[in-house]
């Protein structure tokens, strides 16, 4: 049960084709602010107020149970203990009380953004309310990048393969309840497909290309932190953790060569990031900790010369945009989105696991010209990754076919002999349209008209 009363979301009772209640749902969520989902829920409330008509739902862990309004804005937040080894983090694990908040918001359109319990508990509350329209973004490969790796350390190689196929059977039996899904790269779209869930959509996500930007660098950065040396300043930034493959970084700086004079600063937090500190003492290795100012780590990316990452796995990779906003050349994996991201052009990628490969790429591109492969990145980033792209495309396309798909499912269950017919409370389950009665149909999403 979520403890706090709610108010009734502001102009519910005139919703209607024009002005819809979106609901996005999250289980996993950094209330500081930090990764890619906060970034995607942040920048999404401003399009929503300032590009749209419509009202913005926006459920998330918290400390505690709370509901914030701010005109459109619905902000709830669901009680949930901060994550093991990544305290920034809270996971939802009272399924009820997100169960509550739709009930009483009853949303248009319900985003479910991770792969966990909370998608169920969409699945059930559409059952319920059948009208409702269902959009997934498959925004992480869980059954490979959670599922496997972790299964592998601890039992094996065997039992990981096993439990992957479950975990892809758990993720076809779920996203096929959806009317659309989204992934954030063709490759994760080219995974569904085999899977035979085909109403996919790509979307990727942007940067904000004015904070992120070359001019935040400070040539004081490297001094703060305790650096010495007048090579590459490396950087990474996310968590500190398995999943992320974090200790292959502390590898790959162990082999490479010494007067190439380099330091490396790892920012956030996560599981590995106190045992990391303790092997790498000897190392001009800077670990600050998670970055909770955004401009703050603008200015980190931008100070820095080479941005790194080991992660295999990557879906999208929004850290590596924003540090190529920053002007930052990437040294990476030739795995996941990865390969979509840095085009030779803009970085080199190598094998994964493969640390001696990754030093050896390190050396060669700052010996090639850094700054210049940089400086592509950026142009790249600025013309082809703004948020409002992202957006349009949302708004302008996804959720229209999901809206168009959930139209059509409502009329074929509403034609079931063996439909359901009564909600958990009892009351009557309708097969119709919530605006059905004033003649109204689903129509497009409705954004502004851009100045």
């Amino acid at each position: 049960m979520f403890m706090q009363p709610r108010a009734a979301a502001p102009g519910a009772a005139a919703r209607d084709a024009a002005s819809l209640l979106i609901c996005d749902l999250t289980q996993s969520y950094s209330p500081a602010g930090g990764g890619g989902i906060s970034t995607y829920l942040r920048e999404k409330r401003d399009y929503v107020l300032n590009h749209t008509p419509h009202q913005l739902l926006q459920i998330v862990p918290g400390p505690h149970d709370r509901v914030t309004i701010n005109g459109r804005h619905i902000f709830a937040e669901v009680g949930a203990e901060p994550v093991r080894g990544s305290p920034n983090y809270r996971f939802i694990l009272r399924t009820g009380a997100v169960r509550d908040l739709l009930e009483h918001y009853r949303p248009d359109i319900i985003e479910s953004l991770c792969p966990w319990v909370l998608p169920w508990t969409a699945i059930n509350f559409r059952r319920d309310f059948p009208d409702t329209t269902l959009v997934a973004g498959y925004r992480t490969d869980f059954p490979n990048a959670h599922v496997y790796r972790v299964t592998r350390a601890g039992a094996g190689t065997l039992a990981a393969r096993f439990m992957r196929m479950l975990a892809y059977g758990y993720a076809e039996i779920t996203y096929r309840e959806f009317d659309r899904v989204y992934t954030l790269s063709e490759d994760a779209r080219r995974t569904l497909a085999r899977k035979k869930l085909t109403r996919t959509d790509l979307l990727p996500l942007g940067v904000d290309t004015t904070m992120f930007s070359p001019d935040k660098r400070d040539r004081r950065y490297r001094a703060e932190l305790g650096l010495s040396g007048d090579g590459p300043l490396l950087i990474y930034a996310g968590r500190i953790d398995n999943e992320k493959r974090a200790d292959r970084l502390v590898e790959m700086f162990r082999r490479l060569p010494a007067d190439l004079g380099a330091a490396m600063v790892m920012i956030g937090d996560g599981k590995l990031r106190e045992p990391l500190m303790r092997r790498a003492r000897d190392l001009p290795i800077a670990f600050p900790g998670f970055e909770r100012d955004r401009i703050e780590l603008a200015r980190a990316l931008a100070s820095s010369d080479i941005y790194v990452s080991a992660m295999a796995d990557e879906t999208f990779g929004i850290s590596v945009l924003e540090a190529q906003a920053c002007g930052l050349p990437v040294v990476g994996v030739a795995s996941g989105a990865m390969p979509d991201r840095v085009p030779p052009s803009l970085g080199l990628l190598g094998p994964v696991d493969d640390s001696d490969a990754m030093a050896a790429n390190v050396v060669r591109l700052w010996e090639c010209g850094a700054r210049l492969v940089g400086a592509r990145a950026r142009a790249m980033v600025t013309r082809a990754y703004g948020w409002d792209r992202t957006f349009e495309r949302l708004f302008g396309e996804i959720y229209p076919q999901a809206r168009a798909r959930a139209a059509e499912r409502l009329e074929e269950d509403g034609a079931r002999i063996f439909r359901r017919r009564h909600r958990r409370d009892g009351s009557p389950v309708v097969y119709r349209h919530r605006g059905a009665g004033r003649g109204e149909q689903p129509g497009p999403v409705k954004v502004a008209a851009r100045p």
